[in-house]
Parts: C-alpha cells; sequence; structure tokens
C-alpha cells in the first residue's frame, strides 16, 4: 500500500499530475479543489495516497492533507459511490464543506456535485452523519492556522467554541449552516475575540 508519495511536481492537468520520486513518476488523480492550491510545476509536493485495484484498471488518488484523504475513504464506503464519483463530489465541494452539509443536512449542496442527485445526497448524509464531527472542521482550520505558530491549548479550545457561537447565531439569522459555517471558518479568531466579534466580521462578508 502506498501511504504518500514525497517528490517534484512535473506535470498537472485538470485530471491530476505526475510527481516524481526516486527515478519513477507516478500519475496521480486529484480533486479540482485541491489542484488548484498546488505550487508551481518544480516544487517538491508530498501528497496522501489511495491505491484503487480493479480487474480492468489500477488508479493512484492523492490529496494534499491527511484530513482530505479520510474525507475520500469514508464517501467511498456510501453504497453507489466508487473512487471516481467521490473525487467528483470533493472537485465540487471541499472537505470542510462537505462535513457541515452532512450535518447540517443540506442536501442541495452535496447535490450540486456531478452525477449526485438528491435522492444520491440523501443517502451520502445518512450514513456518513455519525462518522462526522462539526468539531473537527474547525479543528483542522483552527490547525492551518496556527501552523508555525505557538499558542496555549486553552485558547485553542476557546477558538473554536467561539466559532461554534457565532456559527449557531448566523442560522439564527436565516443562514444556512453550510453557509455560515463556511464565512466563520475563514475568520482568523485573534486572543480576546468574542463570538459576537466574530458574527460581525462575518457578516461584512456575507453582505
Amino acid at each position: 500500500m502506498i501511504s504518500y508519495i514525497k517528490g517534484e511536481l512535473t506535470q498537472v492537468s485538470e485530471e491530476g499530475i505526475v510527481i516524481e520520486a526516486n527515478g519513477l513518476g507516478y500519475e496521480v488523480r486529484m480533486p479540482l479543489s485541491s489542484i488548484d492550491d498546488l505550487p508551481g510545476t518544480g516544487s517538491q509536493l508530498k501528497i496522501y495516497t489511495y491505491l484503487y485495484i480493479r480487474e480492468d484498471a489500477v488508479s493512484l488518488y492523492g490529496f494534499l492533507t491527511r484530513e482530505d484523504l479520510k474525507i475520500f475513504k469514508l464517501l467511498i464506503t456510501v453504497n453507489g459511490i466508487g473512487p471516481k464519483g467521490a473525487l467528483g463530489i470533493l472537485s465540487a465541494i471541499t472537505p470542510d464543506d462537505l462535513r457541515f452539509a452532512v450535518l447540517s443536512d443540506d442536501v442541495k449542496t452535496i447535490a450540486k456535485a456531478p452525477g449526485i442527485g438528491n435522492k444520491t445526497a440523501g443517502k451520502l448524509i445518512i450514513e456518513l452523519k455519525d462518522k462526522l464531527k462539526l468539531e473537527d472542521a474547525f479543528e483542522q482550520k483552527l490547525m492551518n492556522q496556527l501552523e508555525g505558530k505557538t499558542q496555549p491549548q486553552g485558547m485553542a479550545t476557546q477558538a473554536m467554541d467561539v466559532r461554534k457561537e457565532a456559527v449557531e447565531a448566523l442560522v439564527v439569522l436565516g443562514y444556512s449552516p453550510t453557509e455560515a459555517s463556511r464565512v466563520v471558518r475563514d475568520i482568523e479568531i485573534k486572543e480576546g475575540m468574542t463570538s459576537e466579534d466574530v458574527l460581525k466580521r462575518s457578516l461584512k462578508r456575507l453582505i
């Protein structure tokens, strides 16, 4: 099993990338949302991978983070959604947005993915809802913001609480849970900020 590949990014296309490691070029399929975040060709890159084998094909799927790979693996456990379908979903919806959509029963957002109708989106929600946690999405965003910084654990926990309160307030104001979660998670939480502060900044972005 190939857990990850670390090497030079040599080629990028709409379907994926080619990454060279130890003299071998690996063709890796990736979501469009991840491809947009890639560095330029010639850069060093680490890709977390999933190897899919069937009688007539061998495909390697790649993701920028372990969390993205985890969501992909969850998607392919849903009856009727294979690796190709899961890749299409993650091309249309980021892993965080998918998590928020599942937890808030947002069929409409999930059904935007190619080949995913309302019926399949509803089934996906039913099968994955108990396997996902809202806190994980906020925690992942927080860890990205704190990368390379030192911050007490207490403040990290407080930041997640502030985000959740702000999301709840936006939902009360009429915004969908997915939309509210998306805008709140992009607000950088600084020391001393309250949920009211986050709410005000979120509303400015939404208006």
